[in-house]
């Protein structure tokens, strides 16, 4: 016999938790009368979500229209998921801005690294993407589904 799911809310920690456990999410972004969704990888580390893009359409509909929504899942089976929402003003620190942007943007290279250790160098696998973004995580929710069973 088949039990039926569970559906509920995750608190912000198993929130946070979820985002630090995995490094592919989708970005939503609207423009006009259009929404569309990408797949980014990224790092939550200190409240942010940190990525890496390179300039195009996305980039410059962002720098007009920066809020976006971020959403991460983890899925092991049909009715066996967490799944996280972040809403939130997407950021691109500026490398030679000011003191405090140049911090943010070292903060970002730091963080990617930590999952792309040839990120900004000579071997970067990706080295087109040169853009940091970071995402504030103040505005999170979570769901999970869950049929009780181990």
């Amino acid at each position: 016999m088949n039990a039926s799911p569970t559906f509920s809310v995750l608190t912000a920690a198993q929130c946070r938790a979820l985002l630090a456990s995995q490094h592919v999410g989708r970005m939503a972004f609207t423009f006009r009368d259009r929404v569309d969704i990408e797949p980014v990888h990224y790092v939550y580390r200190d409240g942010w979500i940190w990525g890496r893009t390179q300039h195009g359409t996305k980039v410059n509909i962002l720098a007009h229209h920066p809020w976006v929504a971020f959403q991460v899942d983890h899925v092991e089976a049909l009715f066996s998921w967490r799944s996280v929402v972040v809403r939130g003003r997407m950021e691109f620190p500026d490398p030679d801005g000011s003191v405090q942007e140049q911090e943010r943007y070292a903060a970002g290279v730091g963080a990617i690294r930590s999952l792309i250790p040839e990120a900004f160098s000579e071997h970067d696998p990706t080295p087109d993407r040169d853009l940091i973004f970071m995402l504030p995580t103040e505005e999170l929710a979570g769901r999970a589904a869950s049929t009780g069973r181990s």
